[in-house]
């Protein structure tokens, strides 16, 4: 129960500067534009540069979102950046982010539930505020997934990009606020998505490096089927928490994976594509930062006011999953 409301009063982004088109890749693996835009909708995405990390991205967005909020730095008491490109194992990417802030009065924690972490986020950092626990909440979605990318498998190549979102979560007036949660995993799918190496099961090694286990493996027809089955029934389920129905819906932000998916999505919430915010074919599958993202072209091209109803669905590995209602 949120016991008082909470909603989004600043949105940014960040996205690197290097495009990585379809032809380029077709010069990398065996693909063409025409096959990748058919299956998937992305035409290009984002390559951090060398010297950009997670942090870097993150800190981008973040200053955006902060000054969007009218707030200042010293008013961020809690940072959370949702991630699994972290700068590295530990320390957390938000600590690093938080000193490049110079926000020294925050707590900070990283989050990691994949293309779902977003979401993830933005429930706890709504519970935390609605406690009275905190007051104003960083909420941060950041990739650098071409650093985990592997570009001899055509696919998985073909899918992600670089990115960062964030917001600045408050109180706000009644009304207005999330209104619901929908989160959900499900473990024994864990081996659908993953990167097997680098963690405590199987450590680098020469072995790991060589058999490419630090990469994205990806079972794909599997992901696409339950993201196909998730995303709507997330959404409903949220709705209905609400007490809200799909023709209440003003816009949807899913998580930006394949068009294929947005579209079942659409189908099943009988919602016209105008309805929705779709960004995937300039920047593809960003996982935590494909939503905030969005968000923030959407408030950027003035696609939100006051009032409206926005719902946010995503998916990811884990297997994760989760939907929220929120009047702007």
């Amino acid at each position: 129960m949120i016991l008082h409301p909470v909603g989004i009063i600043g949105t940014g982004k960040y996205v690197p500067e290097r495009i990585i088109t379809n032809q380029q890749l077709e010069k990398m693996v065996e693909t063409n534009d025409e096959w990748i835009v058919t299956r998937t909708g992305i035409s290009e995405r984002r390559m951090a540069a060398p010297e950009e990390a997670t942090s870097d991205l993150a800190y981008e967005a973040s200053k955006a979102a902060i000054a969007a909020s009218g707030l200042t730095v010293e008013d961020i008491d809690l940072i959370i950046v949702a991630t699994i490109t972290p700068d590295m194992a530990f320390p957390s990417t938000s600590c690093l982010l938080q000193e490049k802030l110079g926000a020294k009065q925050a707590a900070a924690f990283d989050l990691s539930a994949a293309c779902s972490g977003f979401i993830y986020g933005l429930a706890t950092a709504t519970s935390m505020i609605s406690s009275g626990l905190y007051k104003h909440v960083l909420v941060v979605g950041a990739e650098t997934l071409s650093r985990i990318t592997d570009y001899t498998d055509r696919n998985t190549c073909i899918l992600f990009g670089d990115g960062a979102g964030a917001v600045v979560l408050g109180k706000v007036a009644e009304g207005r606020g999330f209104k619901s949660f929908q989160l959900g995993a499900d473990g024994g799918g864990g081996e659908l998505l993953k990167v097997s190496g680098g963690g405590s099961r199987m450590p680098a090694t020469e072995e790991s490096v060589a058999s490419r286990q630090h990469f994205i493996h990806m079972a794909g027809n599997d992901v696409f089927k339950f993201a196909v089955r998730i995303m709507g029934s997330a959404a409903e389920e949220a709705l209905r928490k609400a007490d809200m129905t799909k023709d209440q819906i003003d816009l949807l932000i899913p998580h930006q994976a394949n068009i294929r998916i947005i579209q079942s999505a659409l189908n099943r919430l009988n919602l016209p594509e105008e309805k929705c915010m779709i960004n995937l074919n300039n920047y593809g599958n960003m996982s935590a930062a494909s939503i905030p993202v969005a968000l923030a072209e959407a408030v950027e091209q003035n696609r939100v006011k006051e009032g409206d109803a926005l719902v946010f669905v995503g998916f990811g590995g884990g297997l994760t999953w989760g939907a929220s209602v929120l009047i702007w």
